[in-house]
């Protein structure tokens, strides 16, 4: 199983001062100098709630290729790009032209978005999420396949389209479908590579979520066994942040030795890649983190 590491791209937790690209890219860096087997960069605009200041984050995609340049052995991917902030023609160029100068490292994740506020600052359409993600990929795994497509829907349209040149993999990057829900499931059984679960802690909680995209699989008539399952986890250390994060029900915490021991039960459960989120996200956190991820690695815990 590879274990992959998300970076902090958004402003400092607490004070809301910008991460600076230096910083960025030396914990990147030292990640995989550390024997993470990926990086992964989320997809906001910004962030904001009543009656708080917007708090800041960098583009996405723009540091995801100068990440690209700056790591070698990595793997480098989106959890999950947000399908509305491009289009789907389009972002099927950026991944050709990133998995290019990436060497074949890309991993392209894709969601439909849930942010309300940002869609409204920016001007985005919130309506019908899901629907437009489903067109998106039948313009982006045709496009990613096979450098051809030719498709008219509601929201989305491209005529005659290539993506030329191709980039180093013959069949593009693979492509990672996350969320949660039975659409969400259907498309990814339908289209993706990869699936991805989120905020998941203990390996039990895998249990039901694996057995959803499983049934989800066999009712479009494919091998489960094809769609490689990763889970992204919800890591909180409360000696460093005492009040739960809200959007965590059930976080992983504990010891180096613990952490790993989750790992061990992640893989056997069939999961191909767990990515981690610590909060906080901090140099200590990282480092008990990365302390557990030699463990697993050593087959320790």
């Amino acid at each position: 199983m590879k274990v992959g590491l998300l970076v902090f791209t958004a402003n400092e937790h607490r004070t809301n001062t910008p991460r600076r690209y230096e910083a960025i890219r030396a914990t990147a860096r030292q990640a995989e100098a550390d024997g993470f087997d990926s990086i992964w960069l989320a997809d906001h605009l910004l962030y904001r709630d009543p009656g708080e200041p917007t708090h800041g984050i960098w583009e996405c995609w723009t540091m995801l290729s100068a990440l690209a340049e700056a790591t070698h052995r990595v793997e480098i991917g989106t959890l999950v790009l947000c399908n509305a902030f491009r289009h789907p023609a389009i972002l099927a160029k950026m991944a050709a032209t990133a998995d290019e100068v990436s060497q074949g490292r890309l991993i392209l994740g894709i969601g439909a978005g849930w942010n309300e506020p940002e869609y409204q600052a920016f001007g985005l359409p919130f309506d019908h999420r899901v629907d437009r993600l489903d067109e998106a990929l039948r313009i982006l795994v045709p496009l990613l396949r096979d450098g051809h497509a030719d498709f008219t829907g509601r929201y989305y349209q491209v005529r005659d389209c290539d993506i030329e040149p191709r980039g180093p993999r013959p069949a593009g990057p693979p492509l990672l479908v996350g969320g949660e829900g039975p659409r969400l499931h259907e498309l990814a059984a339908r289209y993706a590579d990869l699936w991805n679960t989120g905020w998941i802690g203990q390996p039990e909680s895998l249990t039901e979520p694996i057995s959803k995209i499983e049934a989800a699989c066999n009712a479009v008539g494919r091998d489960p066994a094809t769609l490689g399952f990763t889970a992204f986890v919800g890591l909180w250390f409360p000696e460093f942040r005492p009040e739960k994060p809200a959007s965590l029900d059930q976080p992983l915490t504990g010891t180096a030795q613990e952490i790993a021991a989750a790992l061990h039960g992640y893989a056997e459960r069939g999961v191909q890649h767990a990515m981690f989120q610590c909060i906080p996200y901090t140099e200590q956190t990282v480092r008990r983190l990365t302390e557990a991820v030699q463990l697993y690695h050593e087959g320790a815990g």
